[in-house]
Formats: C-alpha cells, sequence, structure tokens
C-alpha cells in the first residue's frame, strides 16, 4: 500500500514533452471544454506541463487571469518559453501550493494520478477554490494502460533489467469513479462527479512518447546504458500501430 503523501519526483523532460504531447493535447482541450467561463475568472492550471492547455485557456479568458503551475522545473521552464511573461507560472507542489486569493476555478489535466494521497489533495484545492468554484480534472483513472502494463512486465522480469526492477512500484494512483467522488465530498465539495472514460490513442512518436511520458518511470529506473535496449524491447512486443490503452478519470466538482 502507498503510504506516503506524494509520488518520488521524476524527471521531466519539458521540451522532448512539448514536442510530442500533440496526443495529451488533444485529451486535455476536450476537459477545457467542459469549463465554462465568462472570460473575465482567475483560473489555476493545477499541473501546467510544457503550457500546451494553458495557452488554450489563455484564450479563454481575455479579462481574466492563469495561475499554471507544475511540480517540474523543466516544464516550467518550457510553459514560460510557450506562454511569455504575461502569463504567472509557479513551480510548486500542488499538496502545498499558497496563493494570494482564492481562484474561481482549477482545471486540471493528466496530473492527478502523480498524487498518491487523493484526500489531502482535493482537501488542499478545496481550500483554494472560492466558495461555489468548480474543479474540472482528467486523469489516469481505474484501469489505466493496464494491458500496456502487462506487455511490458515480461520485459521488466528477463535479464539484465530484473535487478533494477527489484522491489519497483509503480508510481500510479488510478483511483475509481466511485472513490473519488467519495473523497471529492468528504474534502467539502458540496457536488462531485466522477466517470471513467476509455481513451485509447496512437502516439505519433511511439517511442519518445512511451520512454518519455508513459513509460518514463520505467526507463528512469534503469542505468543509462540498458535505457535503449529496454526501449527496443518494448517496441519489439508491442503489436502495430502502438496503442496506449488509456482511461481517463474526469472530475466535475463545485465548491
Amino acid at each position: 500500500m502507498i503510504t506516503y503523501a506524494r509520488m518520488p519526483v521524476r524527471e521531466w523532460d519539458g521540451a522532448s514533452y512539448d514536442r510530442i504531447s500533440g496526443t495529451m493535447e488533444r485529451l486535455g482541450l476536450e476537459v477545457l471544454d467542459r469549463l465554462d467561463l465568462a472570460g473575465d475568472e482567475t483560473v489555476l492550471d493545477a499541473g501546467c506541463g510544457s503550457g500546451r492547455i494553458t495557452e488554450a485557456l489563455v484564450a479563454r479568458l481575455p479579462r481574466g487571469h492563469v495561475i499554471a503551475v507544475d511540480e517540474s522545473p523543466s516544464m516550467t521552464e518550457a510553459a514560460r518559453e510557450r506562454l511569455g511573461p504575461e502569463v504567472q507560472v509557479l513551480t510548486a507542489d500542488l499538496l502545498e501550493l499558497e496563493l494570494d486569493e482564492p481562484v474561481d476555478a482549477i482545471l486540471s489535466t493528466a496530473t492527478f494520478h502523480w498524487i498518491a494521497d487523493h484526500d489531502r489533495l482535493f482537501r488542499h484545492l478545496h481550500g483554494i477554490l472560492r466558495p461555489g468554484g468548480r474543479l474540472v480534472a482528467q486523469c489516469g483513472g481505474e484501469g489505466n494502460i493496464s494491458i500496456l502494463r502487462g506487455e511490458v512486465a515480461p520485459i521488466m522480469a528477463e535479464a539484465p533489467y530484473a535487478e533494477h526492477f527489484a522491489g519497483f512500484e509503480p508510481p500510479w494512483n488510478y483511483a475509481s469513479a466511485e472513490v473519488t467522488e467519495e473523497r471529492l465530498r468528504a474534502a467539502g465539495f458540496a457536488s462531485a462527479h466522477g466517470w471513467l472514460q476509455p481513451a485509447p490513442r496512437q502516439p505519433e512518436e511511439p517511442r519518445e512518447f512511451l520512454a518519455n511520458i508513459v513509460l518514463g518511470p520505467h526507463v528512469q529506473q534503469l542505468p543509462g546504458e540498458l535505457r535503449e535496449s529496454f526501449m527496443d524491447a518494448v517496441m519489439e512486443v508491442l503489436p502495430e500501430p502502438v496503442t496506449v490503452d488509456y482511461v481517463r478519470l474526469n472530475i466535475d466538482a463545485a465548491a
């Protein structure tokens, strides 16, 4: 059982993510479409990555304000380059984020599954929202990449990789919709709706996408001299075209 509040910090390459994350951007834009905005709100982008979705959010707020937050310095560097000095970009842990004023809404895409303690996360986000403010989010949910993980597991058990995966704990929290709704209400949200959405994707650059995003924690578990051969083995066993069996957990809640 995972007992710590946050996952071990993984290394991200913000420039690479920005270049190859078109698949994630399309999913994120669908989430943004669920957030009704008048154009003058203050909105927190919780886990902004390289700023692709943040950029679209800024366009929706001509009289408003965006606060973009990510824990990875590489990601926030890429976001600042994309968004320019007009957008406030912070490098911070969402579990410890402090803001001067509450926000009208929180948007988050592909982030919450990297945080182990969702009870604490939702309590903290509820405290950041003004009364009646909305949380609209999507992350990996129950069953996410289960097929892909099953295909990769035999490679992890083979030499010379097995010794490096001894005791390896996947750094994800893929929660169910029902448990998530319970956690949101316990955190103080007046309304909470969660649902799972199968969203298989075929990335345009499958090897780089897998190595840097989906299987990044696996690759980073290995010494440098084994990383390319591991990805060679992964690509050999995956059927063409490479399909990532995403299952997304959608969240729509109001404080």
